[in-house]
C-alpha cells in the first residue's frame, strides 16, 4: 500500500525543526559567550569608553613664582587672564557659534572663518579660541551659554619693570621660560598643576550626585633677586639718553656691590633697524668686544704684583713704534720721553703699557687675565652668557703678544669686565656676580643662596697702588668726565676699535667703530659699588666717541644716584682731587 502524502512530509518537518533549534541554540550560547566576554575580558575598555564620554578633566594652572628685587618689589608675576576653548564635537552651529564669538572678540574675517572651520570639522574634542584674555571679555562671550564653548584661567607673564627686561627674560603662552631668568630658573619658578574631574550629561551639565576630584594646583616658588628697582630704572633711563645723545648703536652698563657682587642693575640698549630702540637683550652677559685701555689695568697690575716695577718706576716711551711691521702709536702724539708707570696708566699710555707688561713673561700675563676672570663664563651662569676670547699664551701670534697688553686680542663681556676691575676695589680680591639672593616657597620660607665665590688675585698692596693710580685717571688723566663732586672716584678708560666686515679695525681713511668704555668705582676710599658703562658704536666723526668722553658721563651721573639712593657717604677725611695735577700736561684723548 502506498504511503500518504502527510506521512511523507513528516521527516522533513523534523529536520528543520531540529536545524531551527540548533540554530537558535547556537545564537544563545554566542550571546551568552559575548555577554560574559563584555562582562570580564572587555568590561574595563568598555565601561572606560562610557566613562569618558561623560567624564571631563580641567587642568588647574599651578601659579608661576614671582620674581621681586632685593626690597621686596614685584619685577615679574603671573596676573589673572582666561582662556577661551570649544569642544568642536558639542557645537551645534558652527558657523553661527563662530560669528557669535567673533563679534564679541573683534575677530577679523579669515580668524571667524577659520575659527568656524574648525568647530564643523569636528577633528577633536578641544580646540583654543583665544588665550590669555581679559577676564571680562571672557565672560562676554560664556554668558552667551554657547553648547561646547567654555573658558579657564590661564595666567599671563608681566614684567612689572621693562627696563628688566632683558635679565628677567619672558616665557611663552604654556608659561614656561625661553629667556633669561624666567629660562634658568624654570624648574624653581614652575609649580605643579592640578585637575578637577567632574561627570556631566550630554549638554554638558553636571551630574547631581556624581563623584567629582579636584587635586589643587601646588604654586611655584618665588625668587628674590639682588636688583634694585629703583637703581635698574634710573640706570636703564641714562643710558639709554647718552645712546641717543651720541647717535650710538647701542649700550651696557653694570651696577655691583663691590663686596658680595650681588648686581643691583644691568642695563642693555640696542638700536633696531626702524631706529627706535629696545632692551630686549641682555649684551652685557652675551656679547664679548676687545676691551680697549682698560686691559691696561690688568697687565700693570699683574707687573706690579709680580714685583717686576713699581709706580714709580721709569721707562722711555716713544710716540710710535713698529713691531713686525705692524705700527703701534700711543694714545696722543709725543716724542720719546720718560714716563714712570703711574703717569702710563693716567695717561693711557698704549707703548708705556707694553713695557711694563713685557717685564713679566706671556704666560705670565695669561695667568693673571684668567685670575681676574676673562676666559671663562661667570658663575651666573646666564643663558647663552658668553666665555668671551682669551687663546693660550703659546697661541698668541705675532703683536698678539704685544696688543693683549693694552686691550687687543683677548675679548670680554661687559659683565667679565666689571668684575674683574672690581678685583681692585675688593682689595685684590674677585668676588663672582650673582643675581638671585633667595628662594620662597609655597608656604612662605625663605631660603638664602650661597653667598658668592672668591678667590685672591692681587696682594692688598698691588691693589692699593692701583687703587691710587685709578684715582689720579680721574683726577688728572683721562676720566675727568667720571668725577662725582664729594665723592672719590677710582676708574679707567677704554676706546676699543670694533672688527669689521673685512676683518680689519678700519683706518682714519676708511672710517673706524669705536666701543667705549668707563669702569670705575666708589668711593675708592672703601668701595661700595663697581660701575661699567660701555658705549656701542657711538658717532665715529664727533669727539663723543672715546671711553672717557660717551661713557665717563653716564658713569659720573648713575654713580651721583646710587650713592644717594644707597646712602654710600664718602669718610670724613675725603678730599677727591683735591692736589695739584701731578702730571704734565698733553693732549690726551680721553681713551
Amino acid at each position: 500500500m502506498r504511503p500518504s502524502k502527510t506521512s511523507q512530509a513528516t521527516p522533513p518537518i523534523k529536520r528543520r525543526l531540529r536545524w531551527a533549534v540548533g540554530v537558535l541554540v547556537a545564537l544563545l550560547v554566542t550571546l551568552v559567550v559575548k555577554v560574559g566576554h563584555l562582562q570580564t575580558v572587555s568590561g574595563d575598555e568598555y565601561r572606560a569608553a562610557g566613562l569618558d564620554a561623560r567624564v571631563r578633566t580641567t587642568t588647574l594652572r599651578a601659579e608661576r613664582g614671582s620674581l621681586f628685587d632685593r626690597n621686596g618689589r614685584e619685577i615679574s608675576m603671573s596676573v589673572p587672564k582666561m582662556t577661551l576653548y570649544a569642544d568642536p564635537t558639542m557645537v551645534v552651529d558652527a558657523a553661527g557659534t563662530a560669528r557669535a564669538i567673533a563679534g564679541l572678540m573683534q575677530f577679523d574675517a579669515p580668524r571667524e572663518q577659520k575659527l568656524a572651520d574648525a568647530l564643523a570639522a569636528k577633528a577633536s574634542s578641544f580646540t583654543f579660541v583665544a588665550r590669555q584674555i581679559d577676564p571680562a571679555r571672557a565672560k562676554a562671550v560664556t554668558d552667551l551659554r554657547l553648547p561646547g564653548v567654555g573658558a579657564y584661567k590661564e595666567p599671563d607673564r608681566m614684567v612689572l619693570d621693562p627696563s628688566a627686561l632683558a635679565v628677567v627674560g619672558t616665557t611663552d603662552t604654556e608659561g614656561v621660560g625661553i629667556a633669561g631668568l624666567e629660562a634658568q630658573y624654570n624648574d624653581v619658578l614652575t609649580g605643579k598643576d592640578g585637575r578637577f574631574v567632574r561627570e556631566q550629561d550630554k549638554d554638558g551639565r553636571s551630574i547631581p550626585g556624581a563623584s567629582n576630584l579636584e587635586v589643587d594646583p601646588v604654586p611655584g616658588n618665588d625668587l628674590v633677586l639682588t636688583l634694585d628697582r629703583s637703581i635698574q630704572f634710573q640706570l636703564n633711563q641714562t643710558l639709554l639718553s647718552r645712546v641717543r645723545q651720541v647717535g650710538a648703536r647701542g649700550g651696557t652698563a653694570i651696577v655691583m656691590n663691590t663686596k658680595t657682587g650681588d648686581v643691583y642693575a644691568m642695563a642693555n640698549i640696542r638700536r633696531r633697524d626702524d631706529g627706535t630702540y629696545s632692551n630686549s637683550g641682555n649684551f652685557a652677559a652675551v656679547e664679548a668686544h676687545e676691551t680697549g685701555s682698560t686691559a691696561k689695568v690688568f697687565s700693570i697690575a699683574a707687573a706690579l704684583n709680580e714685583g717686576a716695577v713699581t709706580p714709580e718706576s721709569v721707562f722711555y716711551v716713544p710716540g710710535v713704534q713698529k713691531f713686525d711691521e705692524y705700527v703701534i702709536r700711543d694714545a696722543y702724539p709725543h716724542p720719546t720721553k720718560m714716563m714712570p708707570v703711574r703717569e702710563i696708566l693716567v695717561k693711557s699710555s698704549n707703548l708705556g703699557t707694553v713695557l711694563t707688561a713685557q717685564r713679566v713673561s706671556t704666560s705670565t700675563l695669561e695667568s693673571y687675565l684668567h685670575a681676574f676672570g676673562f676666559g671663562d663664563k661667570t658663575a651666573l651662569d646666564f643663558p647663552d652668557e658668553s666665555a668671551g676670547i682669551l687663546k693660550p699664551a703659546d697661541k698668541w701670534q705675532g703683536t698678539e703678544k704685544i696688543t693683549v697688553a693694552y686691550g687687543y686680542g683677548f675679548a670680554s663681556t661687559s659683565l667679565q669686565l666689571a668684575s674683574a676691575v672690581n678685583v681692585i676695589a675688593n682689595n685684590g680680591v674677585y668676588v663672582a656676580p650673582r643675581l638671585v639672593r633667595a628662594t620662597i616657597d609655597a608656604e612662605g620660607r625663605k631660603r638664602e643662596v650661597a653667598a658668592s665665590s672668591t678667590r685672591p688675585v692681587l696682594t692688598q698692596e698691588t691693589a692699593t697702588q692701583m687703587n691710587l693710580m685709578m684715582r689720579d685717571v680721574v683726577c688728572f688723566g683721562t676720566g675727568t668726565l667720571g668725577k662725582i663732586p664729594g665723592l672719590t672716584v677710582a676708574g679707567k678708560t677704554g676706546t676699543g676699535y670694533k672688527v669689521q666686515k673685512d676683518g680689519t679695525y678700519g683706518s682714519d681713511q676708511t672710517g673706524r667703530k669705536y666701543f667705549a668704555t668707563f669702569v670705575g668705582f666708589l668711593p675708592a676710599e672703601d668701595s661700595q659699588v663697581t660701575i661699567l658703562v660701555s658705549i656701542d658704536e657711538p658717532d665715529a666723526g664727533s669727539r663723543d666717541r672715546f671711553g672717557g668722553t660717551a661713557a665717563a658721563p653716564v658713569f659720573s651721573d648713575i654713580g651721583a644716584f646710587v650713592a644717594r639712593e644707597l646712602r654710600i657717604r664718602p669718610p670724613a677725611t675725603t678730599e677727591p682731587c683735591a692736589r695739584v695735577n701731578p702730571y704734565p700736561r698733553s693732549g690726551e684723548s680721553g681713551h
